[in-house]
């Protein structure tokens, strides 16, 4: 059999009125090995059908549920070699589940699902399937993120002693409002339970600053506390926390979505004993470097004193010329195409190859949000692995 060159993929949800879903299929299009077949992308069939048209899917590969698509394209010997959901939180379960059991990969948004039994199900049936699941932390597909874990990872700022995390954000703010908390223009689905689970503000960017902590530094989580506000909203909208992980190490947490002034402020600040480490992802071409007793200095993304391989094998464009969101998600996407496709080929995918973030990754993003409900709710720590 020929070399597979190219793969083959679907998407579920993303219309074309969709900020995630054009997100995604930009990010798919940096890489020629991908090409968008197939799709069941709204509950709305002229949307879906406009979308469709759109992207050059034949009508014959557009379908009016995940199920259909799912079960049609399982059966196709030119069928999906992944799908990407880009649906709201409270589908992402179901539509996972149906593609894995019918032996499709799966690339999913954040977070995973509702429950930790959920993702526990989902983690087991991907790896009883032997699919890739990959779950899209974005800032992880940073090339300074990935420097910075090098850098730590291999000691350059001595052992970690403290940690401190923001995401800070100011979109809710006119919430504070009563007269405003019934307004469509507060993005309705994640302010409901019903769609959104338990958590608003920290299901939706609180689980970006756990992910990016535990990918920056491998540290679990032992215990947290937690207090949130919600201001007579139905879910939370500012959080703050603090983390002790299994090595003793403590971490401060604050996310918000009532912060006036920040923008989409994720702020990770990494202290050694030897020195000290800080991303801020709206300035994401730059690392702030610390070595004790000596000055900070800004290392830049793409200059040739970086030595680590993410700074010389990621960088899409020259230092001085930024990159973005966009191309973050592409890193990711880059590796999961990379993964599938040797797989494809009875390849083995290397760990630069893997280094995505998976359906684990995605159960631990659900378990800290429902431990850090928990703590709210009931105002003391709460043991993280219970």
């Amino acid at each position: 059999m020929a070399k597979r060159e190219q793969l083959r993929y679907g998407m579920v949800g993303g219309d074309l009125k969709a900020f995630i879903g054009e997100v995604h299929r930009k990010a798919i299009g940096f890489d020629t090995r991908a090409k968008l077949v197939a799709g069941s992308f709204s509950v709305d069939p002229k949307l879906a059908e406009e979308t469709a048209i759109a992207y050059g899917v034949a009508p014959e590969r557009r379908y009016n549920d995940y199920k259909e698509m799912a079960e049609k394209e399982s059966q196709r010997e030119d069928g999906i070699d992944w799908v990407s959901i880009c649906t709201p939180n409270f589908l992402h379960y179901s539509i996972a589940k149906c593609f894995l059991e019918h032996g499709i990969n799966v690339v999913c948004e954040k977070p995973l699902c509702f429950t930790t039994a959920e993702a526990e199900e989902l983690v087991a049936l991907a790896k009883k399937k032997d699919l890739v699941f990959a779950i899209t932390y974005t800032y992880t597909g940073y090339t300074m993120v990935k420097v910075a874990r090098e850098m730590i990872q291999k000691g350059e700022i001595g052992k970690v002693v403290a940690i401190n995390v923001e995401y800070a954000q100011d979109w809710l703010v006119n919430s504070l409002d009563p007269a405003n908390q019934k307004a469509t223009t507060l993005s309705v689905w994640r302010s409901d339970p019903k769609y959104s689970g338990i958590s608003n503000c920290i299901g939706d960017i609180g689980t970006h600053a756990e992910n990016i902590v535990h990918y920056l530094t491998g540290f679990d989580i032992k215990r947290l506390v937690c207090t949130t506000d919600t201001y007579g909203m139905a879910l939370d909208l500012n959080a703050n926390m603090i983390l002790e992980y299994e090595n003793g190490v403590k971490a401060g947490f604050w996310c918000s979505q009532v912060a006036c002034s920040h923008l989409n402020g994720l702020v990770v600040r990494v202290y050694g004993d030897k020195g000290s480490i800080i991303w801020r992802q709206e300035h994401p071409d730059y690392l702030e470097v610390t070595k004790a007793n000596g000055p900070t200095e800004t290392w830049a993304r793409g200059a040739g004193y970086s030595k680590e391989y993410a700074a010389g094998n990621l960088s899409r464009l020259p230092v001085g010329h930024p990159e973005g969101l966009i191309v973050a998600f592409a890193n990711i996407y880059r590796n999961v195409i990379t993964t599938i496709l040797k797989k494809v080929n009875g390849e083995t995918p290397t760990a630069e190859d893997l280094d995505f973030q998976n359906a684990e990754n995605g159960l631990d993003g659900v378990r800290f949000i429902h431990k850090a409900i928990e703590s709210a709710k009931e105002g003391k720590w709460v043991d993280y692995k219970d």
